[in-house]
């Protein structure tokens, strides 16, 4: 007895020491839906990991560190995972495995917004590898888990002794029938002006993206200011639940060894060398040429067994100047690394009609940044399935970014597409998207290839996908032009100066990157991301009129190129012609096994599809020539077509008989022509009247017998009756 006491007693213990009563934090967004953030539950051997939950939706996100810098590593290496279970939705993965495979596009840009929020906010020595991760469990398809993810990652870091200058969250900000949202659900969203994510700290914006229906400047930096509010809320609960945790001291390390002397000596040596240069606005290869020159001189000093020791940190105190001979450039003389002023747009120039065999072409080069874009019209054949685990859906308007290594001058092979070239695509897509004509007949995919880079080749495709659609006939509503602001800043944006059209080298070495993309009525999409901390809402509003002024200068480039759409399509492209039947009528049109349907298909030399809308039929017939097209279409209004006796019709005689002809009349309506029907006079044969199966005539529907819905017939009706003594 006392045993089994003693073992109860140690079960309890036991117990307790598994199951650690977890520890929870609630957030209120004040239209009663909340948000929990959970830990020490599950993964409790991740270095921080926090459950997630908001209505039907749970995320799990983890965080691991290693506890050491790899030799050598002088930068960020932070990866960020975003995965979808398609359990989450009660759902089976696609495919023959049946089971989730490559990161798909959604998932991609997901870590990609939580990627860029992260990364600027970790310790500049800070150099371990870093793992987060994020897995969807559970999902109604309702609470949007995208805008969810970095809320659940800043969380993992909070409660983690990782360091991090966070907390951070993101919040999607929508505005429906005038009042702004935040993390709107799916049917919302589909009912905004305004899709904008937002991630900020709760001292300052971090990252902007979305995309609007053409909305003002102002309208954009209200949604801003409207998401940063909740962000503040969301921020201080991850900070309570740091304090409960007990995260608050973080983990000591040293990733850095660092040479003063060696430091102040590079400065000293180099950086009247460097600030000429860079204000002297050579080209982007002649300025890369003379910057390593300066250092390669430098290194001269040095044996080779010295520099096995200080190469690695030459080279990072070199970055370091001509990091702020730049800044000083722009800051005290408001000289650009390529002479320009800061509000100036690098010569353009663009073309279209420059491939034969698109069905629309065109190059757009903006200074030392070039896109060749080219469109392609294809039929409902041609759209994409869309098989992600909350979305499952058909895409009619594709467009994809290609980034090769030579745009840049790099001698290195290029390996499928990246994150980079998804993200860049999807900012384009988004600019671009609500341009299409509404229940426009053909699906559309952009291709932008980049050719030359040197500062935003994503607002080049814009410009480039704008001219190409033009080119291709395609009635865009407005056309679009797109822009990168920089921004270099000090002293807590004290003193700053907002860069219109920026480089390669003034994105890496400033302090913001701002792509902007609208109509001359307004903005259709944005990505912004911050490097420093302090950016103000005032130096946020000039970046933005400063980035109107430009998109609007790019604007009128591109209708100096072509001014409007061209009337038709080329004449190699497919043509589509779109008609709605009734419901009832699907079935007939194709056919049993798709026996019509692919008759006519085979008949006319066209590609017809027929799918149900809205209790309706839409058919779609395409083909090279009209002329198939007006045959197919004619075949098909046939067979919707409801008989009506008295009406006269062409019919293909289909076969003889002792009696009289079956005559198709309509497509898929046999009628008989009964042999008293054919001629006024007597008839001995059907042969006698010269009528032979694949004969073209015309026909009266006389009558429809009600019972069996059969067709008579005449065609003695339709001729000239001759007198009573001439008819035997």
């Amino acid at each position: 007895m006392v045993c089994i006491h003693y073992l109860c007693a140690n079960l309890k213990e036991l117990r307790k020491r598994i199951m650690i009563d977890p520890i929870i934090k609630t957030i209120d967004l004040g239209d009663g839906r909340t948000i929990t953030l959970e830990t020490g539950k599950l993964a409790k051997q991740a270095d921080g990991s926090v459950v997630l939950r908001m209505g039907s939706t749970m995320m799990l996100a983890t965080v691991c560190a290693a506890k050491n810098a790899v030799p050598g590593t002088d930068f960020m290496p932070l990866q960020v995972e975003y995965k979808e279970k398609f359990s989450a939705f009660g759902r089976f993965p696609g495919g023959f495995t049946k089971r989730e495979g490559r990161t798909s596009d959604y998932e991609i840009l997901t870590c990609r917004l939580v990627d860029r929020v992260l990364r600027p906010l970790f310790p500049d020595d800070y150099h371990a590898e870093v793992f987060v991760n994020i897995l969807l469990f559970s999902t109604d398809g309702k609470d949007l888990p995208d805008a969810l993810a970095g809320l659940a990652a800043s969380a993992a870091l909070a409660v983690s002794d990782i360091p991090f200058n966070g907390p951070i969250s993101e919040v999607r900000v929508a505005r429906v029938e005038g009042e702004f949202i935040i993390n709107p659900t799916a049917d919302q969203l589909e009912k905004a002006d305004m899709d904008i994510m937002v991630g900020a700290t709760y001292e300052n914006i971090m990252m902007v993206e979305g995309e609007f229906d053409e909305v003002s400047e102002a309208d954009m930096l209200d949604a801003i200011k409207v998401a940063h509010e909740a962000i503040k809320q969301q921020c201080i609960a991850q900070k309570e639940l740091s304090e409960l945790v007990g995260k608050t001291v973080k983990r000591t390390y040293s990733h850095e060894e660092n040479d003063e002397e060696l430091r102040q000596d590079v400065k000293a040596k180099c950086y009247d060398k460097v600030y000429a240069i860079a204000k002297s606005g050579m080209g982007k290869h002649e300025r890369s040429e003379a910057f390593e020159a300066i250092v390669e001189e430098y290194k001269t000093q040095y044996t080779e067994e010295e520099l096995t020791e200080k190469a690695p940190l030459i080279a990072k105190y070199y970055h370091d100047v001509e990091k702020e001979a730049m800044r000083r450039c722009i800051l005290d003389e408001g000289i650009r690394l390529d002479g320009r002023k800061t509000t100036e747009i690098r010569p353009i120039w663009s073309e279209v009609d420059c491939l034969a065999g698109p069905h629309g072409a065109s190059i757009f080069t903006r200074g030392e940044t070039q896109s060749l874009s080219t469109v392609t019209l294809g039929t409902k054949l041609d759209e994409k399935i869309v098989d992600d685990v909350i979305c499952h859906d058909k895409a009619r308007f594709l467009l994809h970014y290609n980034f090769p290594p030579f745009s840049t001058g790099e001698a290195r092979p290029q390996r499928g597409v990246g994150r980079r070239e998804v993200g860049h695509g999807n900012l384009a897509h988004r600019a671009l998207k609500r341009m299409i004509p509404e229940n426009y007949p053909y699906v559309i995919r952009i291709v932008s290839d980049i050719l030359e880079s040197n500062g935003s080749s994503s607002m080049a495709t814009v410009c480039a996908g704008t001219l190409a659609l033009m080119d291709a006939g395609v009635a865009i509503r407005k056309p679009v032009s797109g822009i990168a602001m920089g921004l270099i800043s000090e002293n807590k944006g004290q003193n700053f100066a907002v860069l219109s059209d920026i480089l390669g080298d003034e994105d890496h070495l400033g302090d913001m990157d701002f792509k902007v993309t609208g109509t001359k009525d307004g903005i259709t999409a944005t990505q912004m991301d911050i490097k420093v901390d302090g950016l103000s809402y005032e130096i946020l509003e000039k970046a933005l009129n400063q980035a109107k002024e430009g998109r609007m200068h790019i604007l009128g480039k591109i209708l100096e190129t072509m001014p409007e759409p061209r009337a038709d399509l080329k004449a190699h492209a497919p043509r589509i012609e779109v008609i709605i039947i009734p419901k009832d009528f699907i079935g007939a049109v194709i056919g049993p096994g798709g026996k019509i349907i692919q008759g006519m298909q085979e008949e006319t030399g066209t590609v017809i599809t027929i799918e149900e809308i809205d209790g309706y039929g839409r058919v779609e017939v395409s083909a090279n020539n009209k002329t198939s097209i007006d045959a197919a279409l004619a075949k098909i209004k046939g067979i919707v077509t409801i008989p009506e006796v008295g009406e006269v019709y062409e019919g293909k005689v289909r076969s003889i008989m002792p009696y009289g002809a079956f005559v198709e009349f309509l497509p898929g309506k046999d009628g008989l022509l009964h042999i008293s029907e054919i001629d006024w006079k007597r008839l001995e044969t059907v042969e006698s009247a010269d009528i032979k199966e694949g004969d073209i005539i015309e026909v009266k529907l006389i009558d429809i017998d009600p019972k069996t819905g059969k067709f008579k017939l005449s065609r003695k009706v339709l001729l000239p009756r001759p007198p009573r003594e001439n008819r035997d």
